[in-house]
């Protein structure tokens, strides 16, 4: 029964990575017009806004790149920090495009901020308070972890519109700052857009195991 759930987020996550992969691929081999690195990028969207003092960090590692609203910084995947093609410059305004949230305090962003902390403990204690509550039929202890996996889900809802905001404010800084010419706009969206199917994949992976254990509560109450 597990996989009658699971399998439409499994299948989508595939397919999220596949997609990624290879849009990733494809334009990290396609120089920039205007020879600019991801790091230069970054660098040049976060001085327009007045964010002098944010540093622009270079990490190891394949697509680590993230902004971190606690330390206020960038940090860029080495081959998008010195990269100068249109995945590079794109996934860099992304991370870019975070750093213009927080300082717009741009809610959802505060919200998945405020999330963050609790989903951290949340995955593994759902599933020890519902797996014990079913078994012990427990009623109250399968309902907490029914109601804190619904949290997870939350987050990864919450997720899906600070995604595509900071995608859309990196396109829009990218072009009005001449940056990515015009030619070169629909390639930078289907980087973006790539990026963005995973968290569409992770959110639709997480709903549907809140559906099967919200299967699991109400088969077992109905035999009760």
């Amino acid at each position: 029964m597990y996989f009658v759930f699971a399998i439409p987020g499994i299948l989508l996550g595939i397919y999220a990575q596949m997609k990624l992969s290879g849009t990733y691929n494809r334009y990290i081999r396609t120089g920039l017009a205007t020879g600019v690195s991801g790091a230069e990028a970054a660098r040049e969207i976060l001085d327009r806004a007045g964010m002098h003092n944010m540093p622009v960090n270079m990490v190891h590692g394949h697509l680590t790149d993230h902004y971190d609203p606690l330390k206020k910084a960038l940090f860029l995947s080495e081959e998008n920090y010195h990269g100068r093609s249109i995945a590079a410059v794109g996934v860099a305004a992304h991370e870019a495009g975070h750093a213009l949230q927080h300082q717009a305090a741009y809610a959802p962003l505060k919200l998945r901020m405020a999330m963050v902390p609790v989903t951290g403990i949340a995955t593994k204690a759902a599933f020890f308070l519902f797996v014990f509550g079913a078994f012990m039929h427990m009623t109250g202890f399968a309902l907490a972890g029914i109601a804190i996996f619904a949290i997870i889900t939350l987050f990864q809802m919450v997720t899906l519109p600070v995604e595509w905001d900071a995608s859309r404010r990196a396109k829009q800084q990218l072009l009005s700052m001449g940056i990515v010419q015009q030619n070169e706009a629909g390639a930078v969206s289907k980087v973006l857009n790539a990026a963005g199917l995973t968290y569409v994949a992770a959110m639709v992976s997480s709903l549907m195991t809140l559906l099967y254990y919200a299967s699991i509560f109400t088969r077992s109450s109905d035999r009760e």
